[in-house]
């Protein structure tokens, strides 16, 4: 391929110029542009890394595990609530049954203390005023009730301490009468004796009933003697609280022994007319530090039967 250049002022030259070369050329060109422009991006680009969560992926994932964490607080928490009230209730269930074992030592009206029943209560609903009120928590209330279930617990026991105390003092009075049937053939005090009728010292009361009948113990106390004695014939002798003593003679039999711990109106001997005796009765002392007492006194509120 020839090229012909004109000048100017006229003058011309001739190039001549081999086409293969020329494209051989360009060739070498464009690929060496395109390797400088592959260069120059690697080199303008970032590595390409692993594709990573985007931030509302992360943001969810992080709640779900705050929520599994708070499920398990809140379950652990309920076990610990439920084991809780499970020991209220038990204490509850104690002073019901508290409740009523005081109710039966005081002789109170079942109907009327009835711990087996809600509490009454009521009124209008008055709602509590001012933004500052707040109410309280779970644990709060269940630590208020445990104080006042260990309040009444102090309360009821002193209760039946008091009244155990009044049920023995009771126990310990002497206000029975010694039998069930008779009637009273011989007071305390002077009278004419039964067998001589000569003016005498009735150290007791005679209660004439038919033989083999009970004879009970008036108060609680201790057997201290419980034999056959000149005069009274069978005997049992019963030591109670403040000094007082209680004898029970003419016995047909007696039914204690000595050291035996009795009951009021617990049958003790039974009714006869051994000893010194015109016939089946029971002669009933009183003694108050060893010196004889009127039994009328402590009989006086007994009942007819016992």
């Amino acid at each position: 391929m020839h090229i012909i250049v004109l000048s100017r002022r006229g003058a011309s030259r001739s190039i001549s110029l081999n086409l293969r070369l020329i494209a051989s050329l360009a060739g070498l060109f464009t690929c060496a542009i395109l390797a400088a422009g592959i260069a120059v991006g690697s080199w303008l680009t970032p590595s390409i890394q692993a594709p990573q969560p985007d931030a509302a992926t992360r943001v969810l994932s992080q709640q779900l595990e705050q929520l599994t964490s708070s499920r398990r607080d809140a379950q652990r928490q309920l076990e610990a609530f439920a084991t809780h009230v499970a020991e209220l209730q038990a204490r509850l269930t104690r002073l019901d049954a508290l409740g009523a074992r005081l109710t039966e030592i005081a002789d109170l009206d079942a109907s009327e203390f009835d711990f087996s029943l809600a509490v009454g209560q009521g009124g209008p609903a008055e709602p509590l005023g001012g933004v500052q009120y707040q109410p309280a928590t779970f644990e709060e209330t269940l630590d208020e009730l445990t104080l006042q279930l260990d309040s009444r617990e102090q309360q009821l026991d002193v209760l039946q301490q008091v009244f155990a105390y009044r049920q023995i003092t009771e126990a310990e009075t002497l206000s029975r009468r010694p039998v069930r049937d008779g009637f009273v053939s011989s007071p305390f005090g002077r009278r004419s004796d039964p067998l001589t009728g000569r003016a005498s010292v009735h150290k007791g009361m005679d209660f004439a009933g038919e033989p083999g009948s009970d004879i009970l113990a008036v108060a609680a106390g201790v057997v201290t003697r419980a034999e056959r004695a000149p005069g009274y014939g069978n005997v049992v002798e019963i030591s109670h609280a403040d000094g007082y003593t209680t004898l029970y003679g003419h016995n047909q039999r007696n039914l204690v022994q000595v050291g035996d711990l009795v009951e009021p109106g617990q049958v003790i001997a039974k009714l006869g007319s051994t000893g010194r005796s015109t016939g089946p009765h029971l002669h009933f002392e009183v003694r108050k530090g060893g010196r004889p007492m009127n039994p009328a006194t402590f009989l006086a509120q007994a009942p007819s039967k016992d």
